[in-house]
């Protein structure tokens, strides 16, 4: 059984890189060819000069391979087809849409202001109350369960608002740190590995295999959009791959009872809000800042460190925590 486990972990990875190398050369000319370009912040224009033009979009590289292969698995029966399985890939594709108007609004205008922050956070609400609705339509209970300690709190009524605020929180958290050559992405990958595991450790819910070969074929079109989204960049994933990752990763953590596991699992994410929180409030109150830029690596940006050095900092932190978040919610 094992063995079969961890061959359908690799086949699923292995497909979701093959077909999203596939699908970025194709889409990658084609997004050049219709000009849709990333402006860069006029706060970083000295240290992101050479970033300007760079197509944007590119969270189509792992969306729709990631869509595809998994419809095509239901088809062939190799995966089953459940209510929570929907679930995540109704969450996946709205906030992946969600983003997408968002890009295409910024690109129109030729600059960085797409929907309003209302707007955006309207739609990541309403997204977010179809998911709660669903969930709880499917036998959802409004129990935080933290299954390795044993502990259940029924939350009652405030549980929705609880759900609402992890999805909306998750995914403007990784939202913001999508800031340099591969950060989001690979401490995304790292993320959805470790869910991966997790999932497949949760027994106790419907579907967990098949949400875990969802998050491992994710995992492999993430490595093949990494491909092109290292330092240097051929590709941008933009809010519509941002966005639809941020929100996948918590409806995934809410479905399998891992709510607290996933402030480990995206450790870095959350440090990188909360970063942008106290500058926001320290500015505000105090009228001056606790960091030089926030997020956080635009902080270490300015502190003179290079953006390789960076990335590869923030991953090993994010594979750390998530190492730490599979012992605690797996094995131990």
């Amino acid at each position: 059984m094992t063995v079969l486990i961890l061959a359908k972990a690799i086949l699923a990875l292995m497909i979701g890189f093959v077909t999203a190398i596939i699908f970025g050369l194709i889409l990658i000319p084609l997004l050049k060819k219709m000009k849709v370009r990333q402006n860069v912040s006029i706060f970083l224009k000295d240290a992101h000069k050479g970033k300007d033009g760079t197509p944007t979009m590119g969270g189509l590289i792992f969306i729709i391979p990631t869509i595809v292969t998994v419809i095509i698995l239901l088809l062939m029966d190799k995966i089953e087809f459940s209510e929570n399985l929907f679930i995540v890939m109704f969450v996946f594709v709205a906030y992946g849409i969600l983003g997408f108007i968002d890009d295409f609004l910024s690109i129109r205008r030729h600059n960085n202001e797409g929907l309003t922050e209302i707007q955006k956070l309207f739609g990541q609400l309403f997204i977010a109350l179809i998911f709660f609705f669903i969930f709880m339509k499917s036998g959802g209970q409004p129990v935080l369960d933290i299954h390795t300690l044993g502990i259940k709190i029924d939350m009652g009524w405030f549980y929705g608002i609880f759900l609402l605020f992890v999805l909306v929180a998750s995914s403007n958290a990784v939202n913001l740190t999508d800031g340099l050559d591969g950060l989001a992405g690979g401490l995304s990958l790292i993320s959805f590995l470790a869910f991966g595991i997790i999932s497949w450790g949760s027994h106790w819910v419907v579907g967990n295999e098949d949400i875990a070969v969802f998050c491992f074929v994710l995992v492999g079109s993430l490595l093949g959009f990494l491909f092109f989204n290292t330092h240097p960049a051929k590709v941008f994933m933009g809010d519509t791959g941002s966005l639809a990752l941020g929100g996948t990763l918590a409806s995934v953590a809410i479905l399998t009872n891992h709510e607290i596991t996933l402030i480990i699992v995206a450790g870095v994410f959350v440090v990188e809000t909360l970063a942008c929180i106290i500058q926001i409030l320290s500015i505000k109150l105090f009228h001056r800042k606790v960091f030089l830029m926030a997020p956080l690596h635009h902080h270490f940006e300015k502190l003179g460190w290079s953006e390789q050095d960076i990335v590869k900092t923030f991953w090993c932190a994010g594979l750390i925590l998530s190492m730490a978040a599979i012992a605690f919610g797996v094995w131990i």
